[in-house]
């Protein structure tokens, strides 16, 4: 059977893998990218409501979370966000800073997809999709991979398959059984930066409020985010929920604070002494959004008029509103996860190149690595980074 043969493989035409094609491409090398899907970068195109959250200006490792929290220093501080941001304002793209930080294309993901395919044309990368790896194997001194189409080899071989959240965009396990053929551990894996489900005494509490949002503070295992948070028909959603996600395990309660940054005893104390005879729960629904606060009225027994609390008694109700607890029944799971935690142990890589120590001509990046950015912009400025940080060893 003939083979093809070409310097550099890479497995997976997403953020990762087509940055680190482009930038070893300009680099010279001979580069060829192989996916499944019919479309490239198709989980980009879908990212940020389709407008893709492309990087965080303020991005720094402690953003990042995994079980080697050096690993990840030396790529983010040798390609910034700037240095994607002067990739993006050479192709004049129209872009905005949604929150502190968070950049947003103005119009479309496309946008961004589009950028990296044109610089990958100009760097000569042949991407070939519709292409299922079936086999890898070394030989000592090139990397072998057969597929339904054929069979291929390399020099070098780039793992950027990604993680296992959104499987309707073709996610798959393929790069940690990849990397468990090749003697590299696997840390366990779960859904992040994912909604909450609720068990059914909670739901049936909740899901009248679906649709409803507002500003919370929620802690979980010593992490806090002060963002929105959304209720919806199956349970708890919004930029808060998926931050705290991430730190979430099975069994924990989250702590939910509804007057993040206020004292609700104060303000408690204020309506008493402008309106005596109104009661608590009328004086909620005026506080926070309307059906949010009779809900937590009713589950509060805040019926009764503002002069009949003492202080003491408004105090322990306000402590309540400011550390409500709801446990989760679990997450929505891969299906509506943007990233999956966990992933190849770093330990065996290098941070410097993404090689693995001990085969140096394979290497991991992106979200198939065992790092984990935070919401906003986070997980993408990993892809470009891990992603240089190989294109430059290849």
């Amino acid at each position: 059977m003939k083979i093809e043969h070409s310097e550099v493989i890479i497995i997976g035409a997403g953020a990762a893998g087509l940055m680190c094609a482009l930038n070893a491409g300009y680099r010279g090398r001979q580069v060829r990218v192989l996916d499944h899907a019919r479309q490239a970068g198709r989980k980009i195109l879908m990212s940020g409501g389709g407008r893709c959250n492309f990087t965080n200006l303020n991005a720094t490792p402690a953003n990042y979370l995994s079980a080697n929290p050096h690993f990840c220093i030396s790529a983010l501080k040798r390609y910034r966000p700037q240095d994607f941001v002067e990739l993006v304002d050479r192709h004049g793209l129209e872009y905005h800073e949604k929150s502190p930080g968070q950049l947003f294309c103005d119009h479309s993901s496309k946008d961004i997809l589009a950028i990296l395919l044109t610089e990958c044309e100009w760097a000569g990368v042949d991407i070939q999709l519709q292409t299922s790896i079936e086999q890898v194997h070394f030989d000592g001194q090139r990397f072998i991979l057969d597929s339904q189409r054929g069979r291929y080899s390399c020099d070098s071989l780039v793992v950027a398959s990604g993680g296992l959240s959104i499987p309707t965009m073709g996610a798959s396990g393929f790069g940690y059984d990849l990397a468990r053929q090749f003697g590299l551990e696997v840390l366990p894996v779960r859904a992040a930066l994912v909604p909450f489900t609720l068990q059914p005494e909670q739901k049936a509490l909740y899901a009248p409020l679906s649709g409803l949002s507002t500003e919370v503070e929620v802690h979980c295992r010593g992490k806090s985010f002060r963002e929105p948070m959304l209720f919806t028909h199956r349970g708890i959603s919004g930029p808060a929920m998926l931050q705290i996600s991430t730190y979430w395990e099975a069994g924990d309660s989250l702590s939910i604070d509804f007057f993040p940054g206020q004292s609700a005893f104060e303000l408690f104390k204020l309506g008493r002494q402008q309106h005596p005879r109104a009661q608590l729960s009328t004086l909620l629904s005026q506080l926070l959004p309307k059906r949010l606060g009779q809900t937590l009225a009713e589950q509060l027994d805040a019926r009764h008029e503002l002069q009949s609390y003492s202080d003491q008694r408004l105090k322990e109700l306000a402590e309540r509103l400011h550390s409500w607890q709801i446990k989760p029944g679990g997450t929505e799971g891969y299906r509506t996860a943007e990233v999956t935690l966990g992933g190849v142990d770093t330990r065996a890589l290098s941070s410097k190149t993404m090689a693995v120590n001990a085969l140096p001509q394979l290497y991991f990046i992106g979200e198939v690595v065992d790092v984990t950015g935070e919401l906003g912009g986070y997980n993408f400025q990993w892809a470009w980074a891990s992603a240089v940080a190989a294109a430059q060893a290849v």
